[in-house]
Order: structure tokens, then C-alpha cells, then sequence
């Protein structure tokens, strides 16, 4: 299990993930952070980047906020 902090830009023109240290990152999403959408977009980008199923990242906190902890089962 690893635990990473992410810095969130919803509504980006351009999504893409930057990494600013060993378990920090920035991640730009075109979703609205609206009723999940932004949380559904990082998700699947997130299990894209770390080559694991959706259901192995969860959102430990800050689900409604700019800044998340996630962990990757």
C-alpha cells in the first residue's frame, strides 16, 4: 500500500500528472468538480499511471477539496 498527496487543478485545458516528489503530485483533470466527476477522472488517470485496477485507488481525504490524500492498494 502506498499513500501519495496530490495537489488537484480541475477544469484544465490539458490533463496530464506531474510528480513533484517521491509521493507528491500534481494532477490536472478537464473534469468539473462537480457531483465526483473530478474525482472519477482522477481515478481512472491515476490507475492508468500506476498499471492498477480502479478499485485499488481510494480517496483517504479531501474528497471535496483541492488537495487529496490517495492510497494505491
Amino acid at each position: 500500500m502506498r499513500r501519495i498527496e496530490l495537489k488537484v487543478i480541475a477544469r484544465a485545458k490539458k490533463e496530464e500528472l506531474q510528480k513533484l516528489s517521491e509521493d507528491s503530485y500534481r494532477i490536472k483533470v478537464s473534469s468539473p468538480p462537480e457531483k465526483g466527476k473530478a474525482n472519477k477522472r482522477i481515478i481512472e488517470l491515476l490507475s492508468k499511471e500506476f498499471g492498477v485496477k480502479k478499485r485499488a485507488i481510494k480517496i483517504v481525504s479531501g474528497e471535496a477539496a483541492n488537495r487529496k490524500i490517495i492510497e494505491v492498494l
